[in-house]
């Protein structure tokens, strides 16, 4: 079917194809589209019924009406000095962790291949844990000790697992090792802090969006708009790289110079989630698994990992406010209690298929 003088429209099973004349053709899978237009849409959604949720409620069309600009003075107040920052740091924690885990994942190839389980979240939290306990460092110097904890446990990992290149199910083994040695580590610095820095320091381990502000919200975005750009530019070269090594470096790409840009975005964005909001469990695990499920789409799927990781973090901060308050229940405790269940059902599966 001509879709214009130029162009060209192929509609397959799976989507459609667009050839371009000079060669070109971009395929969409117009499931997968279609999923991530109703992620986003929900996850817009939750954000604008979390933005109106508290001890001051405030109904969905007048948190609208005031993020244009309109409501009472304290809807303004508090719609776009409290919550909306908090909200805006929960959009971009989730989309970073989503990102963050799909990289993984399909670097590795292997569904347990996440930052969570190869030992980055407590390699974050040592350097923020180091500083607390050790140097009593305030919001900002601990923010920096995380990110600094979990570029050297990223670098030690990718070193310890290195011979020849990097093999997946390597990587995930050298990391779990790693995971084991920081979290006995962190558990002894906590024994060797005082009363207020040890209640400080848990609060912190938990993960929780509560207090956040406009300090997070920057430094976090000016992180994704740096890298968001980098992983999809090579989008395509790692859907290759699932195929193998082999196959991809047949196909031209240049695949340890890849996965090695990919994991060092990997690592930078789940070190910047985490200092702005502690080391929120599981949900860099889970996003990219359901994001696949829904789209059944191979591939990375890298942009509905992204949004589905929005989605759930933002879903499940509204959760927890619904059934504890505002405040009581820090997020991290919600989604570990959720992704420990999946991990277990995610294991489960995996031995009956045969792959563990």
């Amino acid at each position: 079917m001509n879709a214009s003088t130029d162009r060209t429209t192929v509609r397959g099973t799976r989507g459609v194809t667009l050839r371009v004349r000079g060669g070109l053709s971009v395929r969409v899978d117009t499931r997968a589209v279609v999923v991530g237009f109703l992620l986003a849409a929900i996850a817009l959604t939750m954000s604008v019924v979390l933005i109106g949720t508290g001890d001051f409620a405030i109904p969905p069309a007048d948190v609208i009406d005031t993020l244009f600009g309109g409501g009472t003075v304290a809807q303004d107040f508090i719609v776009n000095e409290l919550r909306l920052p908090r909200v805006l740091v929960g959009l971009l924690v989730g989309v970073a962790l989503g990102l963050s885990g799909a990289l993984f994942q399909s670097n590795t190839r292997n569904p347990l291949g996440s930052p969570d389980m190869i030992g980055l979240g407590q390699g974050t939290a040592a350097g923020a844990l180091t500083v607390i306990v050790l140097f009593q460092g305030g919001p900002l110097a601990v923010a920096g000790g995380s990110v600094v904890g979990g570029l050297l446990t990223g670098i030690a990992i990718y070193a310890l697992a290195w011979r020849r290149g990097v093999h997946g199910y390597r990587l995930v083994l050298v990391g779990i090792g790693v995971s084991a040695v920081l979290s006995a580590a962190n558990s002894y610095l906590l024994t060797k802090a005082d009363l207020l820095d040890a209640t400080r320091a848990l609060v912190w381990v938990t993960g929780s969006l509560n207090g956040r502000d406009w300090e997070q919200v920057w430094p976090l975005a000016g992180t994704c708009a740096l890298l968001l750009p980098v992983v999809f530019g090579h989008a395509r070269a790692l859907r290759m790289m699932e195929m193998g090594d082999d196959s991809a470096f047949a196909l031209g790409v240049r695949v340890e110079r890849t996965r090695l840009v990919l994991m060092l975005a990997a690592v930078l964005l789940m070190t910047a989630a985490t200092a702005a909001a502690g080391p929120i469990a599981f949900v860099a695990l889970v996003a990219p698994q359901v994001a696949r499920r829904l789209t059944k789409s191979p591939g990375p799927n890298l942009l509905p990992s992204a949004l589905t990781g929005a989605a759930l973090l933002i879903t499940a901060d509204w959760a927890s406010q619904r059934a504890f308050g505002a405040d009581q229940l820090p997020v991290g405790v919600l989604t570990g209690v959720l992704g420990g269940g999946y991990l277990l059902w995610l294991l489960a599966t995996e031995r009956r298929a045969g792959r563990i």
